[in-house]
């Protein structure tokens, strides 16, 4: 069995104001096979473990190289960076905003 990895640096949710843990890269492992449903309770189930596992790292470099240490194929997602959007409140009165 070979294993897939996915490497990427994760977004703030919805509920961060700040950017507090964002930094950090993560490894995901991608599932092997497909989850199963109970009959009975409705519970979804895999028997494959390492998709459980995710692992932290510093930086990209670090994470590409645990998976070329391990033999695991990995693909690196890099992460899209915000436009830096300064505005002031007095912004929401000028004579110049479009409205519409």
């Amino acid at each position: 069995m070979s294993l897939k990895a996915k490497i990427y640096r994760p977004a703030k949710n919805a509920m961060q104001s700040g950017r507090g843990k964002s930094k950090k890269w993560r490894l995901d492992f991608n599932p092997a096979s497909a989850r199963s449903s109970d009959p009975l309770m409705g519970w979804t189930s895999s028997s494959d473990m390492s998709s459980q596992v995710s692992l932290t790292f510093d930086d990209k470099e670090s994470a590409i190289a645990y998976c070329e240490q391990y033999g695991i194929a990995y693909n690196v997602f890099e992460p899209k960076e915000r436009k830096l959007n300064i505005k002031a409140y007095a912004d929401n009165f000028s004579y110049t905003r479009v409205r519409g």
